[in-house]
């Protein structure tokens, strides 16, 4: 089993809906997977501008995953608008 960690920034525009239907799809692009601590920063103002912005709303999962991770899990992270940034990290 291989650990990651992913923090991600979303749009504060996102409704409560959209953003869990945004999340159930990121959880669709990870195959066989679990989820081991996932946390709700919430909304918290950016030190910088992205995309117009001024704030952003932050989650945290750490999960495993058998296998590799998908090659193009990144590429869907970074295309999709919602996601301002995201930060993925391998852990030991």
């Amino acid at each position: 089993m291989r650990v990651y960690e992913l923090v991600l920034v979303l749009k504060t525009s996102l409704s409560e809906t959209n953003r869990k239907k945004l999340l159930e799809t990121i959880k669709g692009f990870l195959p066989d997977f679990k989820i081991v601590k996932e946390e709700e920063w919430g909304q918290k103002p950016l030190a910088y501008s992205i995309t117009r912005e001024i704030a952003g709303y932050y989650l945290n999962w750490v999960f495993e995953l058998k296998g590799e991770l998908p090659k193009d899990f990144e590429k869907k992270l970074i295309t999709n608008d919602n996601i301002l940034r995201h930060l993925l990290l391998k852990k030991k």
